[in-house]
This record gives C-alpha cells, sequence and structure tokens, in this order.
C-alpha cells in the first residue's frame, strides 16, 4: 500500500504528463504482478464494490476521533470528500501495517459478508495502522469512490514503456470486460493473442471541437460530412456466430438492445461496426429523451421496446471478415460499409448514416443551422484519407455541433458544491416568470470562473431567505444566460420541461429579473425543437 500511496501523491501533485508517465513507470517496476493488475484496474475504474456503508463509516470515524458526529458531518461539508475526511480527523496510527495494495482490496471485498460489528473491527484495525494517506486510500477504495487525476491514454503510455509493446497494442487489451477478479496480467498484458476473447471491442477514436469556423480546414470536397447524431455511440460486433454491443463507456450492453440480436446471423463473422445507437421510429430519429426511458433498466420489458425502439445508424467500419481495417482510410472504410449496408436483407435495425456534400463551407454552415429539425447536433467532420486511431487526437475527426439553446433566468435557490468548490455555492436552480410568479425549470453548476463563484458565494450568505438543509433558498435578483442542447417534455418537473445538457454561459448583470424569459418562451421552444 505505502507504493500505491506514494504513486498517487506523486501524481495529485503535479500536472505535467511525462512526471506522471515517470511516476506510473517506477511504480509498474517496483511491485509484482497482482499489485500492478491492481492499480490498473482502479485506474481504469475497475474498483472493488462498496461493502460498508458510507453512514457507518463516519459514525465509526467520528467516534475514533472523539467529536460529535454533527461536527464530523458539518467537517464533511466543508471538506467535500468523505475519505479526506476521516483521514484528517483519526488520530495518528498506533502501529504499522505494511500490507500490500491487493491485500487491502482483499480484506476490503470479505467485508461484504460480516455484521456491521465484525465489518466495524476490521476497519479500526486498517485505520489504527495506515498512514494519513494510506488511510485516505483506503477510504476511497472501500467507499467505491477513486478516483485520480491520471487518463486512461497517460497509463497506457506507462504500460507502453514498462511492458516494450506498442501503445495501440496496450490499447486493445485493456478494453473489454476484464477485472482482476478475471484475468492475470499475464494473460492481459503478456498473451500471444488478447483477441482470442471474441467480445473485446476496439478504443474509440474520438473527435475534437471545432473552435469557431472549419475554413482553416481546407476544401470541403476533401471531408467526409455527416450529421452528428444523438445517442449512445456505441461499437456492435459479430464474431464466432455471437454479437456483443458496447458502449463508449466500455459497458456491454447486449442484453439491453435486445433488437439488434438478429444482426449476429446478417452480419458476416468478423466484423465490427462503430456507430450510434439511436432511438428511431416511423422512418425518424426520435428525441434522447426517449432513449433515457431505457438507459438503466434492468429489464427491458416489451412496453419499453414498443414505446422507446432504437436502431443502430452506423458510420464507421473497423474490422470485416475478420481483418483489422482501421489503418484504411475513412474512404476506403466507407466504401466498405456502403457494400456491406447496401447487400443486406431490408430491415429496420441498421442504417447507413449519410454523408453531406457542400461545395463551400459557408454553404455546410447554413445547413449546420438546420440540424435540430433533423434530431441532429450539427455535423461530423472525418478526413477522407484519415485513419481510425485511438481515444481523442487532433487533426483528422472534428465535431462541429450547432449553437447551444439559451434562455435567460433567475436564480432563487443555491448549494454548496464538492470536491475543491465544497466552500462555495456553485449549484444553482434556475426560474422563469409564469405571470407574476417565479416557475423553477432547471439546475446548473458549470460555466462560471472561479473568481464568479466566490462573488455569489459572498452574495448567497448575505442575502438568504430560507434553508433547506444545504440548500439555500435566495432573494431573486441575478439573471444568468442558461445554455443547452435540447428541450423536451417532461411531466416529472413543474415546469413541464426538462433541459438537456444545461449550464451557465454567462451572468447577466445587465439585465434587471424582471426581463428574464417566461415559461411560454420555454414552451415555444419545445413545440419548435421538442
Amino acid at each position: 500500500m505505502k507504493n500505491f500511496a506514494n504513486l498517487f501523491t506523486r501524481l495529485d501533485q503535479t500536472t505535467k504528463t511525462l512526471v506522471k508517465v515517470a511516476a506510473l513507470v517506477e511504480y509498474f517496476e517496483k511491485v509484482d504482478d497482482v499489485d500492478r493488475l491492481w492499480a490498473m484496474g482502479i485506474l481504469s475504474h475497475r474498483r472493488p464494490k462498496r461493502t460498508v456503508k458510507t453512514s457507518l463509516l463516519r459514525e465509526w470515524a467520528a467516534e475514533i476521533a472523539k467529536v460529535p458526529l454533527w461536527l464530523f458531518e458539518d467537517s464533511y461539508r466543508i471538506v467535500g470528500d468523505l475519505a479526506e475526511t476521516i483521514a484528517l480527523v483519526l488520530p495518528p496510527p498506533v502501529k504499522a501495517l505494511d500490507h500490500s495494495l491487493a491485500y487491502w482490496i482483499e480484506e476490503i471485498k470479505s467485508l461484504g459478508g460480516l455484521t456491521d460489528e465484525e465489518k466495524k473491527e476490521r476497519v479500526l484495525n486498517a485505520w489504527s495502522g495506515l498512514t494519513r494517506d494510506e488511510r485516505f486510500l483506503y477510504n476511497k477504495l472501500i467507499t467505491g469512490g477513486f478516483r485520480v487525476g491520471v487518463s486512461q491514454k497517460l497509463m497506457m503510455r506507462a504500460l507502453s514503456q514498462y511492458s516494450g509493446q506498442e501503445e495501440s497494442a496496450i490499447a486493445h487489451r485493456l478494453m473489454g470486460n476484464w477485472t482482476p477478479d478475471n484475468t492475470t496480467y499475464a494473460d492481459l498484458i503478456l498473451a500471444e493473442n488478447p483477441l482470442d476473447d471474441i467480445s473485446k471491442p476496439y478504443p474509440f477514436y474520438l473527435a475534437y471541437a471545432v473552435d469557431g469556423s472549419p475554413e482553416s480546414l481546407g476544401d470541403p470536397a476533401e471531408w467526409q460530412i455527416e450529421r452528428k447524431w444523438d445517442g449512445i455511440r456505441g461499437q456492435v460486433i459479430v464474431r464466432g456466430g455471437e454479437l456483443f454491443v458496447w458502449s463508449r463507456g466500455e459497458e456491454l450492453v447486449t442484453d439491453k438492445f435486445p433488437e439488434y440480436h438478429p444482426l449476429a446471423t446478417l452480419l458476416p463473422d468478423g466484423t465490427v461496426l462503430d456507430g450510434e445507437i439511436l432511438p428511431f421510429a416511423d422512418g425518424k430519429p426520435l428525441s434522447f429523451n426517449v432513449l433515457q426511458t431505457r438507459i438503466g433498466r434492468k429489464n427491458v420489458t416489451k412496453k419499453i421496446l414498443e414505446s422507446a425502439p432504437v436502431s443502430l445508424m452506423v458510420y464507421d467500419i473497423l474490422e470485416f471478415a475478420g481483418e483489422d481495417i482501421r489503418k484504411k482510410s475513412m474512404a476506403v472504410r466507407r466504401q466498405i460499409l456502403v457494400d456491406l449496408i447496401t447487400n443486406l436483407p431490408p430491415n429496420d435495425i441498421i442504417l447507413l448514416s449519410e454523408t453531406l456534400e457542400f461545395d463551400t463551407w459557408e454553404a455546410a454552415a447554413a445547413e449546420r443551422e438546420n440540424s435540430r429539425l433533423h434530431l441532429s447536433e450539427g455535423f461530423m467532420l472525418k478526413r477522407k484519407n484519415s485513419e481510425y486511431q485511438i481515444g481523442r487526437k487532433k487533426g483528422d475527426w472534428w465535431k462541429w455541433k450547432v449553437d447551444p439553446l439559451t434562455i435567460d433566468a433567475v436564480m432563487i435557490y443555491a448549494q454548496q458544491g464538492s470536491g475543491r468548490r465544497a466552500n462555495l455555492y456553485t449549484d444553482y436552480t434556475f426560474a422563469v416568470w409564469d405571470d407574476d410568479k417565479l416557475v423553477p425549470f432547471t439546475k446548473a453548476y458549470s460555466g462560471l470562473t472561479d473568481a464568479e463563484f466566490r462573488q455569489i458565494t459572498s452574495w448567497v450568505r448575505k442575502n438568504t431567505l430560507e434553508r433547506f438543509g444545504p440548500v439555500r433558498s435566495v432573494k431573486p435578483a441575478h439573471v444568468f444566460e442558461i445554455a443547452f442542447e435540447g428541450i423536451n417534455k417532461s411531466t416529472r418537473h413543474k415546469s413541464g420541461v426538462a433541459l438537456r445538457f444545461p449550464r451557465m454561459l454567462r451572468w447577466r448583470k445587465d439585465k434587471p429579473i424582471k426581463e428574464a424569459n417566461t415559461l411560454e418562451d420555454l414552451q415555444g421552444m419545445l413545440a419548435v425543437y421538442g
């Protein structure tokens, strides 16, 4: 655990890529295969499940620290992180427990079947023998909330340097549903053929956003232009006569989309498609809000299948006839894809994303403005001679999204943030006018500078009307421009609408609250874009 604590400290204390990679390589060199594998798992979000309720951890920590629970809870609200709060309030260790990372993870996993008293005894024993940094990490692991400022890309680079393998090979090996419980370091990283797992997807290629106009990209004829669909990015794999569906978040979701099961026989063996899981009916896409009714459901019932049907809007092919074709150009891959899809029997499961041609970027911009009428977020721009790369790379793939919708709203509630913003009021509820009443319609917590958050926090503390736990009702005085990507009808909200990706675009200090928008304005947007 000491090695892992040292690694965490080094990663946490720098923003420099080379320093982080060097720290990871040094850690991989020091530890054994089991600890190395668990570190890889934790850094790629494959953490052990929570085995102790956080309410119990708070009670035990307050008891050991000899502070009232209310004082611990107040400290927690200020610190903003439970694991850190516990590590800070506990007395110094009374002994030294020098166990490996893998030991502590197995210890945490074993707590699941114990009584609360047995859990308490084991947790207190751990706290009594770990340093503050080690306690912090132990607490993070036991609560299932471990996050550290290192990307999957940096970990792959470090593993590449340590193992001597190509970064692209490492990236592919780390895809899929592996965990440190079902594989070993040797099988995952050193095995001769990582594709023995026929379900394994490829790392996704991600696009950067166009900043301003795409004029600098050159001739539009050099680019494949298509609509940016508003669904769930996924890969559909047919290998060994079986179908596998992966989300971009590396979640195997085959059972969530039974509509795709016929693709196991429709598509030739050794096919991997990249596309959008899209709500679709009557020849057109549906709102993302429709798809949300299926997300997170354990069981997909017949009623859900009927009310939220999906198709696969496919826009790339990564493997064909068992051959990895990502190194072929976009134009070549597109032709293979077109030939494949057009020769399939008629079906409503799989759709080919349309490509658009423009002589000028001005003409493309004009059509881009119509994106919402197509239930699209804008355009994707892909250089025709580009390979399918790994992760987010600048140059060949761009997303050119339509400008967000906006509305001016009045802040009526404020709540403290978390983490480094735990002592600031950063989470706000906004309202619009309905005659002479303010009706809440959305929440937002991003888009302002730290200086603006500090200014608003000072104002909230002086202008609180009522308190509801951590929430403060404030005097209606400030107008904010709220940006959002879409608007849908909602029966769950008093306003009757729900926004997609709301955030604060700017603080309208120039605008009095009476000039904020109305509920009628929102309903007008809903009629056009909902």
